[in-house]
């Protein structure tokens, strides 16, 4: 078997979930952390800092903004970086990512900043529970290798009338874009990556976890089933991506 068979057997059995989904991405994710911000808005042509602008504004900040926040599956910090930056925030946000090197590649963007960067897994979180405003992952939630146990914990750490973001890739339904968007994913994208960062699998993996990720309605579905309420969801540039918000009820009584 050629080399690039065994990386792309690796990348799609990562994809697929488990234990060792989990070894994976922390590799991956720790190997490709100096060139990560850099590629991440070369190969989505920018457009990736207008859906994290969006998907903060879905966080709801304004209607606590002296609370604590989480970033889940935080990187290279830019969404607790933003967060801090928003008029009249006081509150602080804590970065949680199980990978080390990409906490550490995002740290000098929060200098100074009431951001608390933490070496954490989103499947256990070392957080008590009840006691955020709010929290969102940006790109991160289909890489986690328990997508139900994320949900929960991310329910579990929310005080009552907190809300949940989630932002992450997602593929595009009308059949001519999602010709065009498939084509780039599996060719393009995995080939601009490796030449760039080096890395022979990590964007192999990309467009493999993307295809192995629920769609919008199961997604909105598995929140639904983690115990949040008022769960919706928005595509965002003709499919490419799309924000789900959900909110931990504040009775029992409160309609999902």
């Amino acid at each position: 078997m050629l080399a690039t068979d065994i990386d792309s057997a690796t990348a799609s059995a990562a994809a697929a979930g488990g234990a060792e989904k989990r070894a994976y991405v922390k590799q991956i994710f720790s190997e490709i952390a100096p060139r990560y911000d850099f590629l991440n808005h070369l190969l989505s042509l920018n457009v990736d800092r207008r859906w994290r602008r969006k998907a903060i504004a879905a966080l709801g900040i304004e209607r606590d903004q002296s609370g604590n926040y989480l970033d889940l599956c935080a990187g290279t910090l830019d969404i607790a970086q933003q967060i801090t930056m928003l008029p009249g925030f006081r509150g602080v946000v804590i970065g949680a990512d199980f990978a080390e090197p990409m906490l550490r590649a995002g740290v000098d963007k929060v200098n100074g900043k009431k951001v608390v960067p933490v070496t954490a897994d989103a499947l256990q979180l070392p957080l008590p529970s009840g006691k955020l405003a709010g929290a969102i992952v940006a790109f991160g939630i289909r890489n986690v290798a328990g997508l139900d146990v994320a949900l929960r914990e991310a329910f579990r750490v929310l005080a009552p009338g907190g809300r949940f973001v989630i932002l992450e890739f997602s593929t595009p339904r009308m059949p001519i874009l999602r010709a065009a968007y498939q084509f780039y994913f599996l060719h393009i994208l995995p080939l601009i990556g490796r030449l760039i960062s080096g890395h022979a699998t990590a964007y192999r993996y990309l467009p493999r976890s993307v295809a192995s990720f629920p769609v919008e309605e199961e997604l909105a579905t598995k929140m639904q089933q983690a115990g949040f309420g008022k769960v919706s969801w928005t595509s965002l540039s003709f499919g490419v991506a799309a924000i789900h918000v959900g909110e931990r009820p504040i009775n029992a009584l409160e309609v999902k």
